[in-house]
């Protein structure tokens, strides 16, 4: 076994797969990269990408999972193998679109599925700190015979950080500027951003989670057209909406928005019941369809604002957006007249807003196989740096 990850590090050019599914479940993220050296010598290629479609009652299944009041122990453990299926299956449909082998694959980055995150100690409720991100790697490792890292998170909650966020590591050794204040704002389901200070070093970055990405806008979606569609179609609806003011002041003083960074959270506090407690209240009060989508989309827009001009020590130059939100061009409207800065996309820069994610646990992985620290404790709060991931072989 340890002649199999020797094989692999010793190749000068390596081909890895990347996995992820979020917080909105909405697809398998599955990228394929070739890359080289490690650390701040590294350099990669994006060779394919495609996110595959979780079946609605896996996707059901996924969500009861979610809600304490719902979970089971024994489909919590049915689950964990199922969807290490599902990730194998879906890393090696893509695999066969871009017209590679299994045997092609040197190594495979899978973050899981998120199914509970408690970054800071409950005492009133008797929980600790903790994670808890499932997908069985030894699925993975059984179909493509390579090297599997996964459960990046829980390393870094051994040393005191929040196991989030994790791609500011990457953000850094692709991303970094000696002449601009460079900020990557990923809206998935959470959004959250990462500050790279012109000509800065890895300790400099900062990064946390800004509130809600696209959680509260596509459960809104969802519950409003009863299931026929789960998110806002570049913005669409959102737009022909009118955004009531009042209701984000209420929505703003969350006390999320003050607590200090690092800091991240998670569908506990944004997800479904938070969500439809919110559209009972707008309902209630006679807005339609489309103004609770822009009041939405402006909460999200206004979280960014707020915490990057809250939290961040300079000014931003360049905002980089990434993830599904990239999309709904409403949102980045919205985000233009609020920021003061340059809103840009990952396409703008030559790179894809999908497949950000994906590629970046595959470059995650790739320094874990090299021994190289890939946690950013500024971002996290952890006390040090350290090795991520678990290791299947």
């Amino acid at each position: 076994m340890l002649t199999k990850l020797l094989n692999v590090t010793s190749k000068s050019e390596r081909m890895g797969i990347g996995i992820m599914s979020g917080t909105s479940v909405d697809g398998v993220d599955v990228a394929i990269i070739s890359v080289k050296g490690s650390g701040e010598e590294l350099s990669y290629k994006q060779l394919a990408f495609d996110t595959v479609d979780i079946p609605q009652n896996l996707r059901k299944k996924i969500f009861e999972q979610f809600s304490p009041a719902e979970s089971s122990v024994d489909k919590l453990c049915s689950l964990n193998f199922e969807l290490g299926q599902l990730f194998s299956t879906a890393a090696h449909t893509v695999v066969e679109k871009a017209g590679l082998r299994r045997e092609d694959i040197d190594f495979i980055g899978s973050h899981g599925q998120t199914i509970y995150h408690i970054p800071v100690d409950q005492h009133d409720m008797g929980l600790v700190k903790s994670t808890m991100q499932i997908g069985e790697a030894s699925v993975l490792a059984e179909m493509f015979q390579c090297p599997v890292v996964s459960d990046f998170r829980v390393r870094d909650m051994a040393v005191g950080g929040e196991g989030a966020p994790l791609v500011p590591y990457v953000d850094y050794l692709l991303f970094r500027s000696d002449t601009e204040n460079i900020a990557l704002q990923n809206i998935g389901g959470i959004g959250n951003v990462t500050y790279l200070p012109k000509g800065g070093s890895a300790s400099d970055v900062i990064a946390f989670d800004t509130g809600p990405g696209n959680m509260i806008m596509d459960e809104a979606m969802n519950i409003l057209t009863q299931g026929k569609s789960l998110f806002d179609k570049n913005g669409e609806m959102a737009a022909k909406g009118i955004v009531q003011h009042e209701i984000l002041k209420e929505l703003m003083a969350h006390p999320y928005f003050t607590l200090p960074v690092p800091k991240s959270t998670g569908r506990e506090l944004f997800g479904a019941s938070y969500t439809r407690m919110l559209i009972d209240k707008m309902l209630g009060v006679g807005l339609t369809s489309a103004d609770i989508l822009a009041t939405v989309t402006m909460f999200t827009a206004l979280t960014i604002a707020d915490q990057t001009k809250r939290f961040l020590p300079g000014k931003i130059d360049t905002l980089v957006v990434s993830g599904g939100g990239a999309y709904n061009f409403t949102l980045l409207g919205f985000l233009k007249e609020l920021g003061g800065f340059a809103v840009k996309t990952q396409e703008d820069l030559g790179f894809s807003s999908e497949s950000k994610e994906a590629v970046a646990f595959a470059l995650l992985a790739n320094e874990t196989l090299f021994g190289v620290s890939n946690n950013v404790p500024s971002a996290t709060g952890a006390t040090k740096q350290v090795v991520l991931g678990k290791l299947t072989i």
